[in-house]
């Protein structure tokens, strides 16, 4: 109980962060609440009619969450104690272990709150405007990556398991130096002995296949494959961008044999590269037409921006019709103190201003990494990457020293990180500044001398 009171008093912070931004509640249902309390009724709480405010405010976010819960209609909005009350102030004695603040901070999956379905629709609505997923309808709300790419893998067998119920239709397809999560299906998709072997054996199905190599695709996904997880660019493998035609390749023959098409997005969405979704930056566009969309994406990290949250949206066609109550669940996921601050986040993340800004700071890092490459040009064999997530490739010859970098650059002020064999991988703060990064490109020259010099 010492944590929930902590959590309560700081609670005040997390309003301030979203500040700016008013509660679904109290725009559009303040002034409705006295009038349904004092609805006569046969019972002291009778649940919300089905003309009350509650239940519209539910309809209007619904269909935007994937329904793997049948909730009653009370919308719970405020605790204190062992009790809790919903947006028209019907107060309940609550006995189901949930978690009461003044504001809540966690409610139970049994019931509705605000801001799940508030930051569902978000999520939707920015992913159609923004050119990103065309089909994208629903979103399951989780605390992490990995378990919404847990999601993302059950979701797409319940879809291998509707379309033949044999369950021959099971097979999963991911791509070497991937990095999808470390729970067991996530990490059966991570095709790398460093991670896999401890636990192995892994789930069994799953299949590897090379990334951007779209002649295996015929012979790697069958009639067997029920999903397949890629990356459009790979960040713990190397910072590796995938090619137009890759993802093409990938969206035709996943529509040919009935298999879920997964974008893990969880590193390189949200903006970083300029775009909303990385899928839809330009330079993944083919040139005969429309980027490739995805049936299933899966975000993270920026979405809370240090908040633990996930999220995986789904596709209305394809994965949407065939997921139903009880298929999946959470205890914390979709919360709404984390739905809440993620709602403020995604705003922030898709203005213009934003994600043009990346474009010109990433352009300022690339010129700055291509001057060090000339600079040192037996050491840095390659600049990859999009936007704000960037990879400068060590030559043959340097790559066993990329721990001797990452240390000489944080023994100078600077945080990097490597990928794959031998990258630098850079994934600063969207809100990095120019001097910033001039600061960066000065410390790493000093790196390169110190370590090439040794």
């Amino acid at each position: 109980m010492a944590f929930v009171r902590v959590a309560s008093r700081r609670l005040p912070l997390a309003k301030r962060v979203v500040s700016g931004f008013e509660s679904p509640l109290q725009c559009r249902f303040a002034s409705t609440q006295a009038a349904n309390v004092k609805k006569t009724a046969s019972v002291p709480n009778p649940d919300p009619a089905a003309d009350s405010a509650t239940v519209a405010f539910i309809n209007d976010r619904a269909p935007y969450m994937v329904p793997t819960y049948v909730r009653p209609a009370p919308t719970m909005v405020k605790g204190q104690g062992s009790y809790l009350w919903d947006m028209e102030n019907r107060r309940y004695l609550d006995l189901t272990a949930g978690i009461a603040a003044e504001t809540l901070i966690h409610a139970s999956n049994l019931y509705h709150n605000a801001w799940t379905g508030a930051l569902s629709k978000l999520l939707i609505d920015t992913t159609r405007e923004s050119g990103a997923m065309r089909d994208a309808a629903q979103v399951f709300i989780a605390n992490s990556g990995t378990e919404a790419n847990e999601a993302a893998i059950k979701f797409a067998r319940k879809v291998g398991r509707s379309l033949d119920p044999s369950g021959a239709k099971h097979e999963f397809v991911s791509f070497h130096n991937s990095f999808h999560g470390r729970t067991m299906g996530a990490l059966s998709a991570t095709p790398n002995p460093k991670y896999q072997t401890p636990f192995s054996p892994m789930i069994p199905g799953f299949k590897y296949g090379n990334y951007n190599d779209v002649e295996q695709l015929q012979t790697l996904i069958t009639d067997k494959t029920c999903g397949v997880i890629v990356e459009p660019i790979q960040g713990e493998g190397g910072v590796n961008v995938a090619t137009p035609e890759f993802l093409v390749a990938l969206r035709k023959r996943c529509d040919e044999v009935g298999a879920v098409l997964i974008y893990d997005e969880i590193q390189c969405g949200l903006s970083r590269t300029g775009t909303f979704w990385a899928h839809a930056h330009p330079s993944l566009a083919p040139a005969t037409g429309e980027p490739a969309h995805p049936d299933i994406l899966t975000t993270a990290k920026a979405l809370g921006n240090g908040i633990p949250i996930g999220a995986t949206i789904v596709s209305d066609k394809t994965v949407a019709q065939h997921i139903k109550a009880g298929d999946h669940g959470t205890t914390f996921g979709g919360n709404p103190l984390v739905c809440r601050v993620a709602h403020h986040i995604v705003q922030r993340l898709a203005s213009s201003e934003l994600q043009n800004a990346v474009e010109v700071k990433s352009a300022q890092l690339v010129a700055g990494l291509k001057d060090l490459q000339k600079k040192h040009p037996n050491v840095i064999s390659e600049i990859r990457g999009r936007g704000l997530i960037l990879g400068a490739q060590l030559s043959k010859e340097y790559t066993a020293k990329a721990a001797d970098l990452i240390t000489a650059a944080r023994e100078r002020g600077m945080l990097i990180i490597t990928a794959g064999d031998g990258c630098l991988r850079f994934v600063p703060p969207l809100t990095i500044t120019e001097d910033q990064i001039k600061t960066a490109m000065s410390i790493l020259d000093q790196a390169l001398k110190t370590v090439t010099t040794a």
